[in-house]
């Protein structure tokens, strides 16, 4: 590898056509930018080093230079090839930058240091991001399946404390030590298990996450950059066309708000497994922990809420309330009640699964720690917003089985340009 890369080397810097002339018009302002000279520059290959001579144009007015051969082979702006490129962003997709740096150099040979990889997988995932709002094709009608799933759900990820500023927290002080991830995900799911569930197709989920608000000031205005992200995951997926759409989500009113306003015909679905959650939290409080009297309690609940008899959960509740004098014990209880009622036509469990409609998130759940939590929520990390929205969008295009085409547009645009 090592003596091709010198053979490449030898064989680029013996041609000096890159040599236009004593003027070439600059590519920033279209000025008359000087030919300085021939530096040397070594560049990282897969090939290894690639130590190259280029002619050098420098641009008084922007008192910037430039390179057409680095132009010319995609090495503009960069120390690292093309190929290494890509290679990092697999390895920063992956794993932590130091983890990357090890495999680059384990499995390919090449000395990239954690740093470079961090700089390298940040600009990349940036322009993924992009990529991402710009390129959004419409799934065929013939890749479309009959039911379609759009799960929403959000993950608190660390950063610094810069970027924590007057925002309100769970900390006993009222302080936060995270930021919240907002992740869409979209599944099919038409196999079943022998119990006649529907079971999330392999290869059908795909992600778009970012640290972005779910909320708009002004009604009048275009929808938060969540919504747009959600809507544009939709589109690309044909959610929007599928023959039935359901979302799906653990009951946030910031989830049903963008179902409502993006999506009116879909199906609506709480998690049945927060809401039981969330009578199991109740049991909690009313009985302590372990109780089996507690216990006993929030399964008969749990039973009704399979059941579709949401009233006599309700019923059950209200008499905890009536009983109950712990002003505590009555608040959770109030809390408890108004999540089943005002989410009661989302709970329609017995009538979901008569359709054979997914009742669980647990695909977005699962997306939670896969896309976001394995990658940015390891012992020491503390992230920037930036920086973690560049690896949240590199990973998500990884694990959506979409890094091949952003490389192959990426490529295009570098040539065109």
């Amino acid at each position: 590898m090592a003596l091709a890369a010198r053979c490449l080397a030898d064989h680029l810097n013996a041609d000096t056509s890159d040599d236009a002339g004593p003027w070439l018009p600059c590519p920033r302002c279209g000025g008359p930018a000087r030919y300085a000279g021939r530096p040397a520059k070594t560049f990282t290959t897969a090939r290894g080093p690639l130590p190259l001579t280029r002619a050098y144009y420098h641009c008084a007015p922007c008192d910037r230079g430039f390179c057409p051969r680095d132009r010319a082979l995609g090495l503009d702006g960069a120390s690292l090839s093309p190929a290494v490129t890509r290679m990092v962003g697999t390895a920063a997709a992956l794993g932590s930058f130091a983890e990357g740096s090890e495999l680059l150099g384990a499995l390919a040979g090449l000395a990239v240091n954690a740093k470079q990889v961090e700089r390298t997988a940040e600009a990349l995932g940036r322009e993924i991001a992009a990529d991402e709002e710009q390129h959004v094709v419409p799934a065929a009608a013939a890749e479309i399946p009959p039911t379609l799933y759009l799960g929403l759900d959000g993950t608190g990820v660390p950063v610094r404390k810069a970027e924590l500023a007057g925002r309100p927290g769970k900390q006993a002080d009222g302080s936060s030590k995270t930021r919240e991830v907002k992740l869409c995900t979209v599944w099919s799911a038409e196999g079943r298990d022998e119990e006649g569930v529907p079971v999330r197709d392999a290869g059908s989920v795909s992600y778009s996450a970012a640290i972005e608000s779910a909320a708009t000031r002004d009604p009048e205005a275009t929808g938060s950059p969540f919504a747009q992200r959600v809507e544009r995951e939709a589109r690309r997926r044909g959610f929007d066309r599928a023959p039935r759409q359901a979302v799906l989500g653990d009951g946030a009113p910031w989830i049903w708000n963008i179902a409502d306003e993006y999506f009116p015909d879909a199906r609506q679905i709480v998690d049945r497994f927060h809401a039981k959650a969330h009578l199991s939290g109740v049991a909690k409080v009313l009985y302590g922990t372990p109780s089996d009297l507690g216990d006993a309690w929030a399964k008969a609940r749990h039973d009704d809420l399979d059941e579709g008899r949401l009233s006599r959960i309700v019923a059950a509740l209200a008499a905890q309330y009536r009983a109950r004098r712990d002003p505590a014990k009555r608040d959770e209880v109030r809390k408890c009640i108004g999540y089943l009622w005002g989410n009661r036509r989302r709970m329609r469990y017995p009538a979901f699964r008569a359709q054979g409609l997914c009742t669980s998130t647990a695909v977005v759940e699962a997306g939670c720690k896969v896309a976001i939590g394995t990658r940015l929520k390891r012992a020491g990390m503390h992230w920037t917003v930036a920086g973690a929205n560049a690896i949240i969008a590199l990973r998500c295009c990884k694990l959506s089985g979409r890094f091949e085409d952003f490389w192959e547009r990426r490529a295009e645009r570098r040539a065109a340009s």
